[in-house]
């Protein structure tokens, strides 16, 4: 089996004809000798800014000497993103090896594993062999019912920013969606929160008390000095000296506080992780299209602002390192999010989009969001495929930042890359 055999196998099991549940995880793990067990976490959910922060807990703990699992969902340009060690991705010889060994387990059980249960088997196998540390493990939906969520009590777990989406699997209230998230919470775990969300917060602290679990609430006030800019952050996080992000967006910053807020829980119980450590760390974290700078000239933006939370705050990017203008947008949406809200969002921040569909079953049809995008008052240009969409917009010579689904960041990086690489030649 090549890589990419293994890749099509893990695809070819979907969700939606599974009921939710963790029985079916537990039984893969069992019959693979529970790789889970042993294993230091660092366990993740929210509904923004997981994956950020996890890239930042990653950094931080792998320039501290530790060996560090990163597990996260979605990739970008390649399924290997989605399983790394120490900042390196899975390889395809060792990804194609672990499918093989899964493989006759997952079809010996009388239900077989989800694609998401599949790869989450192969990662705790991974992280296992490759004998890590400690491992950030990202939720990839809700919490409670997530096939994460098979480990024991990990080592901190963390709740970056609510806002509510999955409304149709997790609920419609921001209190459904937060006692999903609030699933992750263990008994006698230490927990960390983003909070700003009161019913959320509610939510958490309910569930902490009810678990004797202890909570800690991210402390915004000590976040200082902010000064966002295209090539990061500065920022002082008291009592610490002042610290740098490669990560732009002016939210990166409050990610940076969270991460650093779970670092110092995981310090309280015995990890050994400096000031230095934070530093050189955070300086280190990459995190591919969040306010990710593709090209300069014109300026090309990429941010998966892909729900209404996630578009508030690339709007307030916008505002912040672009003041005055209004970019050209590229902008493809799924049909089950909060439409809506979007685009009420993205409307008064130009007056041009560039409109694709993403490919995905769930992706709404390029006709309809340019009507929903013309009852704005805003340009709706409809395209037939990202490089289209990307060059039209280009090509104005306007400041560019597409938007809208994480499902579009890996073909729009490579359509810019491709043009960048016909006007070198």
């Amino acid at each position: 089996m090549t890589g990419q055999e293994a890749i099509a196998y893990i695809h070819s099991f979907q969700w939606e004809k599974h009921e939710p549940g963790l029985h079916r995880m537990r039984e893969l793990l069992h019959a693979l000798g529970d790789p889970q067990q042993g294993l230091k976490f660092v366990h993740v959910a929210g509904t923004n800014g997981k994956g950020s922060t996890c890239a930042m807990l990653a950094a931080v703990l792998q320039a501290a000497g530790y060996r560090v699992g990163l597990n996260t969902s979605p990739y970008i340009v390649t399924f290997h993103e989605r399983i790394q060690v120490n900042g390196h991705m899975i390889s395809n010889q060792a990804l194609s090896d672990l499918v093989e060994r899964v493989r006759p387990a997952a079809e010996a059980m009388a239900e077989h594993p989800t694609e998401f249960e599949l790869i989450t088997a192969i990662a705790m196998l991974y992280f296992k062999e490759q004998n890590c540390d400690i491992v950030v493990l990202e939720v990839g939906l809700g919490g409670e019912l997530d096939a994460s969520n098979v480990i024991d009590c990990p080592e901190v777990a963390v709740l970056t920013a609510m806002g509510r989406d999955h409304t149709a699997i997790l609920g419609p209230t921001m209190t459904d969606v937060a006692r999903a998230k609030a699933g992750i919470i263990k008994h006698g775990s230490a927990v960390v929160s983003y909070g700003g969300c009161a019913e959320a917060d509610a939510v958490f602290r309910t569930t902490c008390a009810e678990r004797c679990a202890s909570l800690q609430e991210v402390d915004f006030s000590r976040l200082q000095q902010v000064a966002p800019a295209l090539a990061g952050a500065e920022f002082t996080f008291v009592p610490y000296q002042p610290l740098r992000i490669s990560l732009a967006g002016v939210y990166q910053t409050r990610n940076a506080a969270t991460a650093i807020t779970a670092l110092e829980v995981l310090r309280e119980k015995g990890w050994a992780i400096s000031e230095e450590s934070i530093a050189r760390g955070l300086a280190a974290a990459r995190w591919p299209g969040r306010f990710e700078v593709l090209r300069r000239e014109p300026l090309f933006l990429l941010d998966g602002a892909h729900n209404a939370h996630g578009m508030k705050a690339a709007a307030e990017s916008l505002r912040a390192l672009l003041p005055g203008q209004k970019p050209v947008m590229v902008l493809g949406i799924l049909a089950d999010k909060d439409v809506p809200d979007m685009l009420d969002l993205l409307a008064p921040l130009t007056e041009r989009v560039f409109v694709i569909r993403p490919d995905s079953p769930r992706a709404l049809d390029v006709e309809t969001l340019c009507a929903m995008l013309r009852e704005r008052n805003v340009k709706a240009i409809p395209c037939e495929t990202v490089q289209q969409a990307v060059r039209s917009a280009v090509e104005t010579g306007e400041p560019v930042c597409a938007v809208g689904s994480l499902y579009l960041s890996g073909a729009i990086k490579e359509a810019v890359a491709a043009m960048e690489r016909e006007l070198k030649e």
